[in-house]
């Protein structure tokens, strides 16, 4: 279920290099050193739910998109465009302000124009990520874009701690997975550890068979208790995504992030990209125009 989330990052930085060649939020003072109030995990998840804008049907922005890959980093403007739990809409403009691609996501289907190529992709997320390696998640992309904390669930249980002036709330699954794991191989050759080192979680997850070796952290604002921060972690695969929201609005401005910073790390790469998005606004309908050129080919 939630191994899709810690492949958000992949999707979003995937899909854009694919693409690519308001009011102004009030940033408050923080004060990392403070000295938190004592408060239960259950009160903290229940007031940052309740912390959550309401629900909108349409988002549109501006977004400046800066993203750093392993073999390649890129800058560019595009033009989004949200109609909740239907369709993404994204549009890329370098400098010039002239399209060179385009993108339209819905719940099961992902389609693309390469303006500069003269080609396009329509197919399902089985086709994406057999032709692209991503595969787009609307539901995963529009909670990051709103700003949402991603899988967080009142039905779970959380550990409760106090870091740099933010409550930070931890999924139990890992102790879960510690437990089965000692009871898997008791005779384990590596150190014994309370925690347990997560190679030895991951090696004794593959002979165990578990694929749900996911660990969720949130990082939670202590005045408004939004969600500035959501850690991913994949313990089978040694995967991170770090989600991080940003000079949210506040009074009159959009309750959203002005700024949302991803970073994906794996044993072997690191890939980061930032969005600083502008003129908000939650105003419908909106249009979401897509049509193929008939001079245009399928991409190879």
């Amino acid at each position: 279920m939630f191994r899709p989330a810690v492949r958000l990052l992949h999707r979003t930085l995937g899909l854009l290099l694919l693409l690519g060649p308001g009011c102004r939020p009030v940033k408050q003072v923080f004060q990392a050193d403070r000295e938190l109030p004592l408060r239960s995990a259950e009160k903290v998840v229940e007031n940052a739910l309740a912390a959550l804008p309401a629900e909108v049907r349409h988002f549109s922005a501006k977004a400046d998109v800066d993203l750093v890959m392993p073999d390649a980093s890129r800058s560019f403007r595009s033009t989004v465009r949200l109609v909740t739990d239907s369709a993404l809409w994204v549009s890329i403009t370098p400098a010039l302000g002239i399209e060179v691609a385009r993108a339209l996501v819905t719940t099961d289907s992902v389609k693309v124009l390469d303006r500069l190529k003269d080609t396009y992709f329509v197919g399902g997320r089985d086709s994406a990520w057999a032709r692209f390696g991503i595969d787009p998640d609307l539901d995963l992309l529009q909670q990051a874009l709103l700003g949402r904390p991603i899988g967080l669930d009142p039905r779970e249980k959380y550990r409760v701690d106090r870091e740099n002036g933010h409550y930070v709330l931890t999924s139990r699954e890992k102790r879960r997975f510690v437990r089965a794991a000692e009871d898997i191989l008791p005779g384990d050759t590596l150190t014994d550890d309370r925690d347990m080192k997560e190679r030895r979680l991951e090696r004794t997850l593959r002979k165990a068979g578990e694929r749900e070796a996911i660990v969720f952290r949130y990082w939670v604002e202590p005045d408004s208790f939004r969600v500035v921060r959501v850690l991913v972690s994949d313990l089978a695969r040694d995967q991170q995504a770090d989600v991080r929201y940003e000079d949210i609005g506040t009074g009159d401005a959009p309750p959203f992030p002005h700024r949302i910073s991803l970073s994906l790390s794996d044993p072997v790469r690191h890939a980061s990209g930032s969005l600083q998005l502008s003129r908000i606004d939650t105003v419908g309908p909106l249009q979401l125009p897509f049509r193929v050129p008939e001079k245009f080919a399928p991409m190879p």
